[in-house]
């Protein structure tokens, strides 16, 4: 598929539109240069709308629009339990977490865990999630993205990812987080507008015109085995998504690590202006949860009918846009880079702000404000280097990227939210028995899988949690914390969980929500 002029002139004028209007929502006032807080926080300036558009396009990029429509077009519906469970596990972020770090005044999770902890449990997790975002978060979505494009338009993917790296940098190196924030809610608006619309073409295609609801119809009649939320043992996927997991196991282990302790995400929180600021922004993005499988599943879903053939899954999306009526084609183009550079720039900026802040500066303490933003400038553009170099040899033999990077980050996340959730609520919790946790978990989750790989991982997620609360209790209890670091502990006496009205309510209706999804298509 070629893009027409129409197509390119609709992608370049919102590339164009994107880099001008980043520029001027990040221009400082005469007299004012950017220090760390303006550049890694926004200068906790971030109203709601902002924040919950920026969790998304944060989230959603290549690995979900790509990644998971072709896991859509291998498993079906099922996949959506990823979207769908996230929007209950942001709500209890919200909650539980956010007053917490908000409290505690933070930049980033590995500087919490030395509030908390020490410098070692800081420095171990800055280390190690320096080294996922660069290599599997950053390489992951440069990868599919490029795939994508080379698809669309046929240019090479090695210039591909470069245009994504350039392009992401071109809109968010200047302005930090201000200007991937803000211009999120652009960058959201067009995913969703994109998305649906691909998704209401591919349906009226399938019923040869009758119309959206004829052409769901037909496909729930023709591919009724896609449409299995929660699958039975003896579905051949069922190692992906094994049953009840999704529901009560190892899943909500993945989800609490993404949206309550991966950094990349919970930075835009941290930005708020107030907490009840941010808990408006992360209930927005709850609903916006909701909707996104219509956008990134059921294209995929919809590929198996309007492109059996597909030579690997990952194809399924960019297949789709092929149908796309000329200029729309291009807008739905759009829509998917958006999508990308958003991630790409949320996740540099955040590489930039973990190296900057938790590990430089403890070597630099002398020097300026506008020193560490250099620094994280020049962080930012190396990350995007380095991923561009081993993204092909990493990802180039996989056929469903998204299941990949499930897997990878399934080794450690157990560790991480043992780690956190005792850290946060378990008073006894010592730093000892933190590293046990975090280190723990890879080598429990290596162990399973070299003599039980029949295990689907996501029940590993769940058992390897279980082990790391085991050993993080044992080594808290067996050498309990000096007085000096039992002050350290989180006082949650003096953390106010108090929600307001709406926040509640909406906490129902996407409880409800739910309920109602999982019923219809149990």
């Amino acid at each position: 598929m070629n893009l027409s002029s129409l197509d390119i002139s609709v992608f370049v004028f919102y590339v164009l539109a994107l880099i001008g209007i980043a520029y001027w929502v990040s221009r400082e006032k005469p007299g004012h240069d950017k220090d760390a807080g303006d550049y890694f926080l926004a200068g906790k300036s971030l109203p709601w709308w902002a924040i919950g558009a920026s969790l998304i396009a944060a989230n959603i990029s290549a690995e979900q629009i790509i990644g998971m429509s072709g896991s859509g077009y291998v498993l079906g519906l099922a996949i959506a339990s990823y979207e769908w469970m996230a929007a209950l596990t942001l709500i209890l972020v919200g909650k539980y977490c956010l007053p917490i770090f908000l409290e505690k005044k933070i930049y980033t999770m590995p500087q919490f865990l030395e509030q908390r902890f020490d410098s070692r449990v800081k420095t171990v997790m800055a280390v190690f999630w320096l080294g996922v975002y660069v290599f599997v978060n950053l390489t992951a979505v440069l990868w599919l993205g490029a795939l994508a494009i080379n698809t669309i338009t046929g240019v090479d993917v090695t210039y591909a990812m470069i245009f994504l790296g350039a392009f992401s940098l071109a809109y968010s190196l200047y302005g930090g987080l201000k200007a991937v924030a803000f211009t999120d809610i652009i960058q959201v608006v067009l995913l969703i507008i994109g998305g649906l619309f691909l998704s209401y073409v591919s349906l009226n295609m399938i019923s040869d015109g009758a119309g959206v609801m004829a052409g769901f119809s037909t496909l729930t009649t023709a591919l009724p085995e896609k449409f299995d939320m929660i699958l039975a043992k003896d579905s051949p996927f069922y190692n992906d998504l094994p049953g009840l997991s999704v529901l009560i196991g190892g899943m909500w282990i993945m989800n609490i690590s993404y949206w309550g302790f991966n950094q990349y995400i919970i930075q835009r929180t941290l930005a708020a202006k107030s907490l009840e600021e941010g808990q408006k922004g992360i209930v927005f993005a709850a609903f916006l949860k909701l909707l996104m499988p219509l956008i990134v599943v059921l294209p995929g879903i919809a590929a198996v009918i309007l492109a059996p053939d597909l030579e690997r899954a990952d194809q399924a999306y960019p297949t789709l846009m092929a149908i796309m009526p000329e200029g729309l084609r291009g807008l739905v183009f759009a829509a998917l880079v958006a999508a990308i550079v958003s991630s790409l720039a949320s996740m540099t900026n955040s590489v930039a702000t973990i190296f900057t802040m938790d590990l430089y500066k403890n070597v630099a303490k002398q020097q300026s404000e506008s020193h560490f933003v250099k620094v994280g400038r020049i962080v930012s553009v190396l990350a995007l280097i380095v991923a561009m170099v081993v993204a092909q040899p990493l990802l180039g033999q996989f056929d469903q990227a998204f299941q990949y990077i499930q897997e990878f980050t399934g080794f450690f996340t157990p560790g991480i939210v043992v780690l956190f959730l005792f850290g946060m609520f378990w008073s006894k919790t010592t730093a000892n028995g933190a590293l046990a946790a975090a280190l723990g978990s890879a080598v429990f989750s290596l162990t399973f899988k070299l003599w039980w790989p029949e295990l689907p991982f996501m029940d590993r997620v769940g058992l390897v949690f279980l082990l790391c609360s085991f050993v993080i209790v044992l080594m808290s209890l067996l050498k309990p914390a000096s007085s000096q670091s039992a002050m350290q502990a989180v006082q949650l006496n003096k953390i106010n969980f108090t929600t307001t009205t709406s926040f509640n309510l909406s906490a129902i209706a996407v409880f409800l929500i739910l309920c109602g999804l999982y019923a219809t298509w149990w």
